[in-house]
């Protein structure tokens, strides 16, 4: 199994002249072969290289000689990657979400670059790449193994990284319970079927900053100085927010992955949820597909059972105890008390204990026992003994 170990590292001066001349390069390669691609037929990986050889004779492009050549190699091939499944996407053989077009990489936007084990080595705790020379990255773990390939990022902040590909081999730990069903939220991110509830970060310390930067930038010329140096502060914060966040659910899908056998989580249509502008930003904030694929890859990983059931199951208008459904709840409504067996719910509880149910195989009205007073669609507000006061 293939993973990535990523290290930070602090460039020379002349390091990052060198670097910043190689995310040139590749980009004006990637740029070019993609211009060519729009105005005819993409002419595939075999030809976009004969085309590189092309450009490297041009005396005005005489500069890409200057570095490495394994990185432009790697970016015709990203390219290529990116048409394939754009084309498959087209056709129906790519599953999921339709991809478009590639695009034109900006400067400002972020860089990397790619080498293979032709382009570098390891020495002791230093990292030569191809003429740019030996870096030193910050070790926070140990490679598992020799690492196949390397990708050099510059993010929107001037932030430097170094990405392995590595093989790893999986250690399988026994886990402490057998299964969990996990209700995803805002405030609170996530509610497990055994009643433990996990709070959200506060991201509003960040966003207050970003937003009052954004102000700043907004009455400030175009192509000054000062811009540039108001934009980099943005993408710092914006940085600051999405480390916290990246922390905050690598922990918490270690922790629940770690601890149990099977993971279930519902289906949620993130893109539909996002339409309603009262919550978009706080829904976009939390990264809930990122913790799904977390939790995924880390089932996969320490050979975990992981499950999703389908959006549509009405986890949060059943009663996980007797199996009652009494309809749909406004979003203000977090408690309920059941009509049947007088059960105390908390609403985000029971919805995970439902998941869990119906992820486990089980049906919601396992347990439903008879009643003969009939079950209204969508929950009244007069009903006192149904909704309890707040």
């Amino acid at each position: 199994m293939k993973a990535r170990y990523k290290y930070r590292f602090y460039p020379t001066d002349q390091q990052q002249r060198g670097l910043a001349q190689l995310f040139g390069c590749c980009r004006v390669v990637w740029n070019e072969t993609l211009a060519k691609s729009l105005n005819g037929k993409y002419p595939g990986y075999d030809e976009s290289c004969k085309s590189l050889t092309i450009l490297k004779k041009n005396e005005k492009l005489s500069w890409l000689n200057d570095v490495s050549s394994v990185a432009l190699q790697q970016s015709l091939k990203q390219l290529d990657v990116a048409y394939q499944n754009y084309f498959g996407s087209q056709s129906g053989k790519r599953k999921g979400k339709k991809v478009g077009r590639a695009k034109f990489k900006k400067k400002t936007n972020r860089q990397s670059a790619t080498l293979t084990k032709a382009g570098f080595s390891l020495k002791g705790d230093e990292v030569y790449l191809a003429k740019i020379g030996n870096v030193k990255p910050i070790w926070s773990r140990q490679l598992p193994s020799n690492p196949s390939s390397v990708t050099i990022i510059k993010d929107c902040a001037n932030r430097y990284f170094l990405s392995f590909v590595v093989e790893i081999s999986p250690v399988i730990v026994p886990a402490k319970n057998e299964s969990v069903g996990i209700d995803l939220g805002i405030k609170t991110f996530a509610v497990l079927s055994d009643g433990t509830q996990v709070k959200s970060p506060d991201y509003s310390k960040g966003e207050r900053k970003i937003r009052k930067l954004q102000r700043k930038l907004s009455r400030q010329q175009q192509d000054s100085k000062r811009r540039n140096k108001t934009r980099i502060c943005i993408a710092k914060q914006h940085n600051k927010i999405a480390d916290k966040r990246t922390d905050f659910l690598h922990k918490l899908s270690t922790k629940i992955v770690s601890e149990n056998q099977a993971v279930i989580l519902e289906d949620l249509n993130v893109s539909g949820l996002v339409k309603n502008r009262s919550l978009a930003r706080a829904i976009s904030q939390q990264g809930w597909y990122e913790f799904r694929t977390l939790c995924e890859a880390k089932c996969d990983k320490g050979g975990r059972d992981f499950r999703v059931i389908d959006r549509w199951e009405p986890t949060s208008q059943i009663c996980s105890e007797c199996g009652l459904r009494w309809g749909k709840l406004d979003l203000k409504i977090r408690e309920v008390i059941c009509l049947n067996c007088g059960t105390h719910h908390d609403r985000d509880e029971n919805a995970a204990k439902n998941i869990l149910k119906v992820g486990m195989g089980h049906r919601h009205d396992c347990k439903r026992t008879s009643r003969k007073s009939q079950t209204t669609f969508v929950a009244s507000s007069d009903e006192v003994s149904r909704i309890p006061a707040l």
